[in-house]
């Protein structure tokens, strides 16, 4: 039988409770990208009902990831849900079921990767070129600064041991700066 509360047993357990906050931090902090989609919007009016829509959306999928995952792992639910695919689930075609999961995640990062470097780079733009000409007239300046944020994202996935520790270092630090303090920093400038 599944258990219905987290299993509090000392205050490292208790403290282990509040490591969802960053992830949950990471996972909405998308509003830096309200702007770009109300230019897109033929009705500027309609962002409201928009983000509505994307944040229930969300919500509905990580509230289904986790009670699903739940239910087919029950107490061996680890704490990154993926990591349970790596094993026989002990189900008909259950490596097809893996597969489906890792491919379909593959997907999901493939997708999202344009929408939150888009921002990242005008950002980082803004931030140390505020003057000069818009960043799409300046190949050079263009190439530089994607070339630059690409290398660090490589490097950060191939030496970072594990997500947890992305997660929790970008919800603490690079969430808050992408969402408040660049584009506050680049209209005070």
């Amino acid at each position: 039988m599944p258990r219905l509360l987290p299993d509090v047993t000392d205050l490292t357990s208790f403290w282990k409770l509040f490591t969802v906050f960053p992830v949950l931090v990471t996972a909405f902090i998308c509003h830096y990208n309200v702007h770009n989609i109300a230019n897109e919007l033929k009705d500027t009016t309609q962002i409201g009902a928009v983000v509505r829509t994307s944040l229930a959306s969300c919500s509905i999928v990580y509230i289904m990831t986790s009670f699903f995952g739940f239910l087919l792992f029950g107490d061996a639910t680890l704490s990154d849900v993926l990591a349970n695919f790596d094993t026989d689930l002990g189900i008909p075609y259950s490596y097809l079921l893996n597969d489906a999961v890792r491919v379909s995640y593959a997907a999901h990062l493939m997708l999202v990767f344009p929408i939150v470097f888009y921002p990242l780079r005008i950002n980082i733009d803004g931030l140390f070129f505020p003057s000069a000409s818009p960043l799409p007239q300046s190949t050079k300046r263009f190439a530089f600064i994607t070339s630059g944020l690409l290398i660090l994202i490589f490097l950060g996935a191939n030496f970072i041991p594990s997500i947890w520790v992305a997660f929790q270092f970008t919800g603490a630090t690079a969430a808050v700066c992408l969402g408040f303090i660049f584009p506050a920093a680049v209209t005070l400038r």
